[in-house]
Order: structure tokens, then C-alpha cells, then sequence
């Protein structure tokens, strides 16, 4: 199965290749480094030139270079997003948080990074969900798992997005090859009697979409429900070539 994000009125994947993607956030153009983009250019270099901003990376040095004029943020919307319990693990900028808030969840938002936090916070506020049921955590996602189970919290869905390699708060160290198997079988103790969906996205290189989805056979067993695994793309909105954006696998109660 191949996922993929369609053109929509605030963003927009308009050409990719030579390992670089160009898009399109409300009204600025975006060039940013993908090296997933093993292919040639499919659109004229003058329009890849009329870019807003671009990210710039030589060795470990990055920059942004911008436009004279071209603001620092700006509010753009996707999308259009009845009580439950979701829990989003290493949940970056929240755009899965919003989504479940938006749809009438309550939502426990986990990530190591203040940062990230503070501008999922921000994001909720200019999507009209400042006062939504968004739990907002700064905390190592396997030591906020192992405190849920003490006091007994119950999920009804989990998402999650595990990079390969992290620190926590407290510089907790996060191997995805040595601390996933534990996150899955903790995520496993914190489910509800009766739980919807269980969704993992990959950005991992060298891990296959088949190794979630055996770890979701293990931790599903006798609830039911299907498995799909796949990739996750981006529809370029000039052509029919997809970018691949990553892998997922994904459980959900029939």
C-alpha cells in the first residue's frame, strides 16, 4: 500500500530530484535537501531559482537563505481534521496531536525536546486548540510509558514517530535498535480493553515497513482488527512521481 499527500491549498510538492524537493507553504516556495530524490528535475531550473527560501547544508554547517521581505513565519492551514484517548510518542511539532485534538480527542503529546514542545504548543494556539485536551509532556517517551502503567492510564490509540537515534531531557539515550522492542511492549501494557488503532511511522534508513508490522502482530494478538503496511509519499502537483517520505504500519480495530 502507498500513501500519499495530494496538492492542497496551502501546500503543495511542485517538482523534486537531484536530491532536492521544491514545495509550496501557503504562498512561499521552499527548497529543501532530499535524498530520496534520485531522479532528475522535472520542472525548469527558473522556477526552482524563483524560490523564497532554502535550506543549505555543506558538510555539518546548515543555513537558511531567504529573500529580502520573506517572513520568518507564517500561519498556513491542512486539512480539515468523538471522545478518545490518544497518546502521540515522540510527537515533534504536533501535527498528529492536532488532527486527533481537532476530531474531539484527548491527546497526551510526548517528545525529549522543549523545543519541539513549545512550538507544538505554539501550532496548537494559531490552529484555535489552545484550549483543547492536549496534554503537553517534555519527557523521555520509555520513562513517560513506565510511569503511565503506575498509575494505571489507559489509551485507546497510539501514534508514534521513533527516529534512530536521540537524547531525552535528561540526556536519556534512545537506540532505536536497542529500545524499541521495550517501547512496544510497554505501549502494549497501556492500551485500553478495547483499543481503535496503533500507528507507527519509519523515517529510518534500512528498516522495511514488514518489521513494524511483526511487532504489531506480537503486540495485537487476540484483539482482532487488520494490519497495513506501506509507504508514505508526497504527489508531486505537476506530474504523477511520488517522493518517498518514509514507511509506516498501521493496526486498526475492524
Amino acid at each position: 500500500m502507498i500513501l500519499k499527500v495530494e496538492k492542497q491549498n496551502e501546500y503543495e510538492l511542485l517538482d523534486s530530484g537531484n536530491g532536492s524537493k521544491l514545495e509550496r507553504f501557503g504562498q512561499c516556495l521552499l527548497v529543501r535537501p532530499d535524498p530520496e530524490a534520485l531522479w532528475k528535475k522535472g520542472l525548469p531550473e527558473s522556477i526552482w531559482q524563483n524560490r523564497d527560501l532554502e535550506f543549505i547544508r555543506k558538510g555539518e554547517k546548515t543555513k537558511w537563505e531567504k529573500k529580502e521581505g520573506v517572513p520568518g513565519e507564517w500561519r498556513m492551514m491542512l486539512g480539515n481534521l468523538n471522545s478518545i484517548k490518544v497518546l502521540n510518542l515522540f510527537a515533534y511539532t504536533g501535527g498528529a496531536t492536532l488532527a486527533c485534538a481537532q476530531a474531539g480527542a484527548e491527546v497526551a503529546h510526548v517528545d525529549g525536546s522543549k523545543t519541539a514542545v513549545t512550538w507544538a504548543r505554539e501550532n496548537a494556539e494559531l490552529s484555535g486548540l489552545k484550549d483543547a485536551p492536549i496534554r503537553w509532556i517534555v519527557e523521555d517517551c520509555t520513562m513517560f510509558l513506565k510511569r503511565e502503567m503506575k498509575r494505571g492510564n489507559k489509551y485507546d490509540a497510539i501514534i508514534m514517530d521513533p527516529p534512530s537515534f536521540g537524547h531525552g531531557p535528561k540526556d536519556e539515550l534512545w537506540k532505536i535498535e536497542e529500545n524499541f522492542l521495550e517501547l512496544m511492549e510497554l505501549c502494549k501494557q497501556i492500551l485500553s480493553e478495547k483499543p481503535l488503532f496503533i500507528l507507527i511511522n519509519g523515517y529510518t534508513a534500512g528498516y522495511s515497513a514488514i518489521a513494524y508490522q511483526n511487532n504489531l502482530s506480537d503486540m495485537t494478538k487476540g484483539l482482532g482488527g487488520n494490519i497495513e503496511i506501506g509507504e508514505l509519499t508526497i504527489k508531486e502537483s505537476n506530474s504523477d512521481r511520488l517522493l518517498p517520505c518514509g514507511i509506516f504500519a498501521r493496526w486498526s480495530r475492524n
